[in-house]
């Protein structure tokens, strides 16, 4: 018996005193009703003496005023049976209404369901023993046309396959295609929203079809494919064993053509192979191309803007370095995807071997065994000197020569192109093969350029010519007409600056 506290002893006492039922009591208080029983009961044997004891006849105290426990209501009406044949009286006295369910009619071409079962013992190619292949059934709802086929492992791309070898058998697709959430279609079941695996999902894509999983816990929803599975397990299957996989097939083709489909739908009271040619022409027209599978896979970008695919190495720019993105692997291609969006990023044929790195010049930081070409590249846009140059000095020098062909593609940013040119054009001349001396020859070609624009009469001391400066145009004024006009601006400012002679101070 629960322990209770003297406050709610008190309070039971108090109430069945009152002749308060024990029931109530329990409501009243929160005291579970056995305690309160066997509180009662203790209380009787605690104060009721033996029946020759001196007591016998003597006052019960408080518990006079309780009443006895109330013996079990059967009792009080002399009933002789158990209890178990009251409960199984009451039971037949219950009314339920029934479930209501209504009849699933589509229309020719809406909608196909797929389901698994189990298919005959097969003999199995590896362990020899024979084992039951995995039974996918694709049936059309509207004139209960099925495809049967046996395999023995499932996949995601199995799943997917034979949906399309199902697609080809009945020349055409449906609206819908309603399955259970099996992991092969659907990755994370909801009842609003469930999320299908993306091959699955990119197949039924590719067909013009929508997926549509039934709710969890109801098969009725894809009763008619429920319904074909039992038929050839029942029918076609039942006592069977085939020696291979190939067998089962064939076996069921046959079934399917030369019995099923001539049979008599017993719903419909209608040849299933009679509506099945009705149906047909409200299938949607299959692709031009065959669907491309793939597998897919999560990446991290590394350091160097790449990601990792089969021993391989492929460019992900412009995914940020760190980020995860989605791998899809073709037959000959791959396609690198935002994780969350699937938008495309990139996209790179299969590399032929491991190891490979596929990662354009552009894209990469420096690196010495490439760093020449990128020199020559901007050394051509220059001119054909500076080109000419920086080759012959890596041609001398090799890479440690990459410094010194930097530092004269670099001089762009100081000097002119044109004057860059033939400050090379100069060095070659005389077989000068350093950043220094170009650097000091086109300093020398600028003096003199500027000391020409000062007017002072300089001419270019190099052996190469160097562009002169145009002297004489009609769109030229001559050099007296800005001296004049000089001249006379100056006047003008000292007439205004004198200050008169009686205002000196």
């Amino acid at each position: 018996m629960n322990v209770l506290t003297p406050q709610q002893r008190s309070t039971v006492v108090t109430l069945l005193q009152n002749k308060v039922s024990q029931h109530e009591i329990s409501r009243k208080t929160g005291i579970d009703r056995k305690t309160i029983r066997k509180l009662v009961q203790a209380m009787y044997a605690a104060e009721l003496p033996a029946p020759n004891s001196p007591m016998a006849t003597g006052s019960l105290g408080v518990v006079d005023q309780i009443p006895p426990p109330r013996p079990p209501v059967v009792d009080l009406h002399d009933f002789k049976s158990r209890y178990n044949s009251v409960k199984r009286f009451c039971r037949s006295l219950r009314r339920r209404e029934p479930e209501q369910f209504d009849r699933l009619e589509f229309l020719p071409g809406e909608e196909a369901q797929v389901d698994y079962g189990e298919g005959a013992p097969t003999l199995h190619p590896i362990n020899g023993r024979y084992r039951r292949p995995r039974l996918f059934v694709m049936t059309l709802r509207y004139s209960r046309r099925s495809f049967r086929r046996v395999v023995w492992k499932s996949s995601s791309e199995a799943w997917a396959r034979l949906h399309e070898e199902a697609f080809r058998y009945f020349g055409g697709c449906t609206q819908y295609a309603v399955l259970d959430n099996l992991k092969e279609g659907v990755i994370k079941p909801d009842i609003y929203e469930p999320e299908l695996n993306r091959l699955y999902a990119a197949v039924l894509e590719h067909y013009g079809v929508i997926a549509d999983p039934a709710r969890i816990q109801d098969p009725n929803r894809k009763g008619t494919v429920e319904s074909a599975i039992q038929h050839t397990q029942a029918t076609a299957l039942k006592g069977r064993r085939f020696e291979s996989i190939e067998a089962q097939n064939d076996y069921l083709a046959h079934w399917e053509e030369k019995w099923a489909a001539l049979r008599i739908h017993g719903r419909a009271k209608r040849q299933v192979e009679e509506m099945f040619q009705e149906e047909r022409k409200y299938l949607r027209p299959l692709p031009v191309e065959v669907f491309r599978y793939f597998k897919e896979g999560t990446r991290t970008v590394l350091d160097d803007t790449t990601v990792q695919v089969d021993g391989a190495w492929y460019a992900a720019r412009p995914a940020p370095i760190g980020s995860s993105v989605l791998v899809r692997i073709y037959a000959h291609e791959i396609e690198i995807r935002d994780l969350k969006t699937l938008a495309l990023i990139r996209r790179h044929a299969l590399a032929a071997r491991k190891g490979d790195v596929n990662l354009p010049d552009a894209e990469r930081v420096f690196n010495p065994s490439r760093q020449t070409r990128q020199i020559l590249a901007r050394a051509e846009t220059i001119g054909a000197k500076t080109h000419e140059l920086c080759s012959k000095l890596f041609e001398q020098r090799g890479r440690e020569g990459q410094k010194s062909m930097w530092g004269i593609v670099g001089l762009i940013g100081r000097y002119p192109a044109w004057l860059l040119e033939q400050a090379c054009a100069a060095a070659l001349a005389r077989h000068l093969r350093s950043y220094k001396a170009v650097r000091a020859i086109a300093d020398q070609l600028l003096a003199q350029v500027l000391t020409r624009i000062d007017g002072r009469q300089a001419e270019l001391s190099l052996d190469s010519p160097t562009p002169v400066l145009t002297q004489e145009h009609e769109l030229i004024r001559n050099v007296t007409v800005y001296a004049e006009f000089f001249k006379q601006c100056v006047g003008t400012a000292d007439q205004h600056s004198a200050v008169p002679q009686g205002d000196q101070p």
